[in-house]
């Protein structure tokens, strides 16, 4: 998929193209089904699909203290897209300016004469421009559009702020359902205390790159994604209350790691499931055999045939 950021640089080779627009922060359910629709009629007709999106969450810039956590940093966000079958993605910077852009004229200038759109595809609550006049409705009065109604997931349209809420509440299995995915946070790992290493479970420090939605305090079951590849992880979020933390933490213990040092490297952690709250124990020997116990506990869900 080619990554255009902003049209200074862009010469499209195209003719003709569907083209689909929105935020897709985090690229649940419901935004692969407007993707994925704009996919199949870009196939039909042997044109290439065209992504319209940003680089932050409009409220980052319209309404700073409304800003939400986010479900996916740009990086993943790309090739999420990618994996649909997106031809080409631009990023747009939704700074001041872009925000009071009038519906009208990125229609005209973007869509009609840069981009030469055939057909738009926007999910049911897209609007866009200043005043969020493009709605799609509106567009649908100037250019072929489709709108992709909500998606349902047990009798509740799938959305963006019902994610966040799950996620903050550690309900992981349903944020898996939703997102179609294990939710993922990016970081970088940094230096911690090495308490870990003492007890016998060495576990790596991550540092969230970005306002990523952070599960709520607790073990969990998942997977880091490394340099060296994926380990199933026991993954820690808290303030280690047995020890005197004075702050929270994300730590990850890897299960059958090799060794070799990741401090200063990017790491991805996949939160699969629950396993328990954080919890305050007598001494370092009780929290020594609960860690055991959690990572029997998640070996088997996350590797049953072992």
């Amino acid at each position: 998929m080619d990554v255009q950021f902003g049209l200074a640089s862009l010469s499209p080779s195209w003719d003709g193209a569907i083209v689909c627009i929105g935020t897709f922060d985090g690229v649940h359910l419901g935004h692969q089904e407007v993707v994925k629709t704009a996919v199949e009629h870009a196939s039909k007709r042997e044109l290439p699909c065209v992504v319209v999106t940003f680089d932050r969450h409009p409220a980052a810039t319209l309404a700073p203290e409304l800003e939400p956590c986010s479900l996916c940093n740009l990086n993943q966000k790309l090739g999420l897209l990618a994996s649909l079958g997106v031809s080409t993605t631009i990023v747009f910077a939704f700074d001041k300016s872009f925000s009071e852009t009038e519906a009208d004229v990125f229609y005209e200038q973007v869509l009609v004469r840069t981009l030469k759109s055939a057909q738009l595809v926007v999910g049911h609550d897209f609007a866009f421009g200043k005043g969020r006049k493009g709605s799609g409705e509106w567009l649908a009065e100037r250019i072929a559009t489709v709108i992709v109604p909500p998606v349902e997931l047990e009798g509740l349209r799938v959305s963006s702020s019902a994610i966040r809420t799950l996620v903050l509440q550690g309900q992981i299995d349903q944020v898996k359902l939703r997102l179609g995915r294990p939710h993922a946070l990016s970081g970088v790992v940094c230096a911690g205390q090495r308490l870990g290493r003492k007890l016998g479970f060495p576990t790596i420090n991550v540092r969230p790159t970005g306002r990523i939605c952070a599960p709520k305090n607790g073990i969990y079951a998942g997977k880091a994604i490394t340099k060296l590849g994926e380990f199933i992880a026991a993954i820690s979020i808290g303030v280690r209350p047995t020890v005197g933390g004075l702050g929270p933490t994300i730590e990850a213990h890897l299960l059958d790691y090799p060794g070799d040092s990741l401090y200063g490297q990017s790491v991805c952690l996949e939160f699969d499931a629950w396993i328990r709250p954080e919890e305050k124990f007598a001494s370092l020997e009780e929290l020594k055999a609960h860690i055991g116990k959690d990572i029997v506990t998640i070996r088997g869900l996350m590797n049953p045939s072992l």
